[in-house]
């Protein structure tokens, strides 16, 4: 019995042993990498740098087209013209990707808010009224609050046409009927609309909406 257990304890020492040997030679691709760490020196290159200037002519990806529309976030420019192709594609995309939470009516009242989890303050309160056109597109791309960044899901350009249907809901709402087209003062007019105290009163903000956790 005793003989048997020395031997099974042998055994095992033994296979401990090959296998720890064995390891010395097994491929660790991934833990000894053929890599430069930065600043590291270099024997392949004759400069001895690993660091490598661009190869010339080099353009990043992307760049010239999103340099042309990239805005600060306080500036209320809008590089694109607005006009109905440009307010058609964004409506499309903002049902896509917008409406789940901030609603159809940018109201705040979309179908995540609306099975409990955080609502977006509405679009038509006077904060978000009189935020620049900067601040959407930093919001679209870099995300706030609760909500993540889509400049991956969303190019430069659908942003702005996203912004420019934003600015139209929120006008859709506060508007005044000298601001309208001449057709359609008329038509409010055989309607009884234009009467005073006629125009909608705009939203106010409150406290709830004001402190919400996306734009």
């Amino acid at each position: 019995m005793i003989s048997r257990s020395r031997f099974l304890l042998v055994g095992c020492a033994a296979a401990a042993l090959l296998s720890s040997a064995g390891c010395r030679y097994l491929h660790q691709d991934m833990a000894d990498q053929p890599k430069n760490r930065p600043l590291s020196p270099s024997d392949f290159f004759p400069d001895g740098r690993s660091e490598r200037p661009p190869v010339e002519n080099t353009v990043a990806r992307g760049a010239p087209a999103d340099d042309d529309l990239f805005a600060p976030k306080d500036s209320n420019a809008f590089p694109l013209p607005v006009n109905q192709d440009l307010l058609e594609r964004g409506e499309e995309r903002y049902k896509i990707f917008c409406s789940p939470c901030h609603g159809l009516q940018g109201d705040g009242n979309g179908t995540i808010a609306m099975r409990g989890m955080k609502r977006p303050p509405t679009y038509h309160q006077d904060r978000l009224r009189q935020a620049p056109n900067g601040y959407f597109y930093d919001n679209i791309t870099n995300g706030f609050g609760a909500m993540y960044g889509y400049s991956a899901q969303i190019p430069p350009r659908d942003r702005w046409a996203i912004i420019a249907y934003v600015r139209a809901l929120q006008l859709s709402r506060n508007a005044k009927v000298a601001d309208l087209p001449t057709a359609l003062r008329q038509k409010l007019g055989q309607a009884g609309f234009t009467k005073p105290g006629s125009e909608p009163k705009p939203e106010t903000s409150t406290t709830k909406e004001s402190t919400g956790g996306r734009n």
